[in-house]
């Protein structure tokens, strides 16, 4: 069998599963129609085991651009990972990871939505060490053990869960919302939430599995594994509002923008600039959910999932020409020999910014103009701006590094984009970047939102977006030296560029003391006092006693002598004495 022929099955699987949810998806719309299944798997005495799954409109949306971004990156894969022996193995992983994906979509059993959920921590292990040098292991246990906590925060739920009787929670989700069992497992799930969508103080290990290939960076961080944790509350969103846990999390959520917006200023590898976008973007969904708006959420988290995979597939595309290369310092002008590729990577960008009439526009104007006219402190107001005019700032100065700036590269490069495998799947997401935000938002929103602001504030989203622009313009061109000497003195780059210290605080600091502790407990206790006291003790006397006695016995007659000498001497004394 053909190393490829799993790759080019698998593709088309995925695309007539997206086409089929997308017809189901339109049906259920139109008609208002819920479907739940539900069959017994195991009936034993009194105790039952149930498998139900829920199709809606959203699930099978959500599925349908999964599998959409999943097919382009499996067909872009067979080009990108060419040179890889086990490709076979490589696919299978990320079937897995799509499938773990779909059954937490599909589910309002907790016990399978556990599965989905484990599924992508234990596989997302799987593909971030997949290239085996000793930095993707610690990034791979990093992300495993940051994931852990929220699987942890799940099985509590479930245990908490048989209070009810049942997991299928979406059965008395809205008239329990009440109850005091029903505020811890909300908690629970906000908990859960934050971890696997990498919120402050979980964000470490978000930049950190950018060790993974660029294929899976591109399916984690636009509808997979990030996601999970945004889908999980957009479902219990009923539960949740007017919560005390839903104000701290605005709060949380809010600074996880603006930190992340602030170190992809920072950050000179094209990869991780990349992800820390993701994390800012993460950090809107969560707070925009935080204040109540699930399906303006649920839009803004499909919008960004399509130009955010294609600007993965685009970096990975550079970074292969690139010699495997991820400094932005050592490219530029590079859309002069690969225009295609540029022009992908600029649109996914541009429309990262919210950019006029592509897809991040309409949610994320709806958003920034809905938080404009919401009951909210100057806080959180200045943090969603601030951050808007961030994600507009680090897209410029990328652009900058990567198209506009002079050539910096360090060999003569191999600067092609005739790869007609990897375009093709990349011209599909760029069409979907283009008309997936007005598609979707009169799918989704059957009627307009009715917002009322005065002029200044309906303009406030150009004036920071303007001023960031102009500000990633004048960090990246070197004609402004004291403003680059400021932002990029060292204090404040080690600062930002290492994410407040977070992965100090989630990583080093959390285990350094421990580790160390058990060192010294390993050098005093098990190769000290243990070694002392037990068996090196013991060899140390008998082998002292054993050089001794042979001393004796090689029948030496000074030894003789100087025996007889000692002993009169020790006698003469003791008739002294007595």
């Amino acid at each position: 069998m053909n190393k490829y022929s799993i790759c080019f099955l698998s593709f088309f699987f995925l695309f007539f599963f997206m086409l089929l949810n997308f017809f189901m998806m339109m049906y259920f719309i139109m008609n208002n129609v819920n479907l739940f299944f539900e069959w017994e798997i195991i009936s034993f005495n009194s105790m039952t085991i149930n498998m139900s799954i829920l199709l809606d409109w959203m699930s099978l949306l959500f599925m349908m651009f999964v599998s959409l971004i999943s097919s382009s990156v499996i067909y872009y894969s067979s080009s990108y990972m060419s040179s890889e022996m086990n490709l076979n193995r490589f696919i299978i992983l990320v079937l897995l990871f799509v499938f773990s994906m779909i059954l937490l979509i599909i589910s309002p059993n907790m016990i399978s939505i556990f599965l989905g959920w484990d599924g992508l921590g234990l596989v997302s292990y799987c593909l971030v060490i997949y290239y085996q040098n000793l930095k993707s292991y610690n990034a791979g246990m990093l992300t495993a053990l940051s994931n852990r906590i929220g699987d942890v925060m799940i099985l509590i739920l479930i245990s908490w869960m048989m209070n009810y009787g049942s997991w299928n929670y979406i059965f008395y989700l809205e008239f329990m919302s009440n109850d005091y069992c029903m505020k811890i497992i909300g908690l629970l799930v906000i908990l859960a939430a934050m971890t696997k969508s990498a919120q402050i103080p979980f964000s470490s290990w978000l930049p950190a599995a950018m060790a993974a290939p660029t294929p899976v960076s591109a399916l984690v961080h636009s509808s997979t594994l990030v996601t999970a944790g945004v889908y999980l509350l957009i479902r219990f969103n009923l539960l949740l509002i007017d919560m005390i846990f839903l104000k701290m999390l605005l709060l949380l959520s809010g600074l996880t923008m603006f930190m992340a917006g602030i170190c992809a200023n920072y950050e000179f590898d094209l990869k991780k600039i990349i992800a820390l976008s993701t994390l800012s973007q993460l950090g809107l969904m969560m707070s925009i959910l935080s204040m109540g708006l699930s399906t303006l959420a649920f839009f803004h988290l499909l919008t960004h999932a399509m130009f955010k995979a294609l600007l993965f597939m685009c970096a990975g595309m550079i970074i292969h020409m690139m010699n495997d290369n991820q400094d932005i310092r050592l490219m530029g002008g590079i859309s002069l020999y690969v225009p295609l590729t540029s022009l992908c990577m600029n649109i996914s960008n541009l429309a990262l910014c919210g950019i006029p009439f592509l897809a991040g526009f309409y949610s994320k104007d709806m958003i920034l103009e809905l938080v404009s006219m919401s009951n909210l402190n100057m806080l959180v107001f200045y943090l969603y701006y601030v951050s808007t005019g961030l994600t507009m700032c680090y897209s410029i100065r990328l652009m900058m590094y990567l198209m506009i700036n002079d050539f910096n590269l360090m060999c003569i490069y191999n600067l092609y984009d005739e790869d007609w495998i990897m375009l093709k799947s990349m011209f599909i997401l760029l069409f979907m970047s283009l008309v997936s935000g007005s598609f979707l938002s009169w799918m989704i929103f059957s009627y307009p939102y009715m917002i009322y602001l005065p002029f200044n504030m309906k303009l406030m989203v150009i004036y920071v977006s303007l001023l960031g622009g102009l500000l990633g313009f004048m960090i990246s061109n070197m004609n402004f030296m004291s403003i680059n000497k400021f932002i990029n003195s060292y204090n404040l780059s080690i600062f930002f560029s290492m994410m407040w210290f977070l992965p100090n605080l989630s990583t080093y600091g959390v285990n350094y003391y421990f580790l160390n502790f058990s060192k010294n407990l390993l050098n005093n206790i098990d190769m000290g006092w243990s070694e002392y006291y037990s068996g090196q003790g013991m060899i140390k006397i008998i082998k002292f006693n054993s050089i001794i006695y042979y001393l004796y016995q090689m029948n030496n007659l000074k030894i003789y002598l100087f025996s007889f000498i000692m002993w009169m001497m020790i006698i003469i004394f003791m008739m002294m004495m007595f």
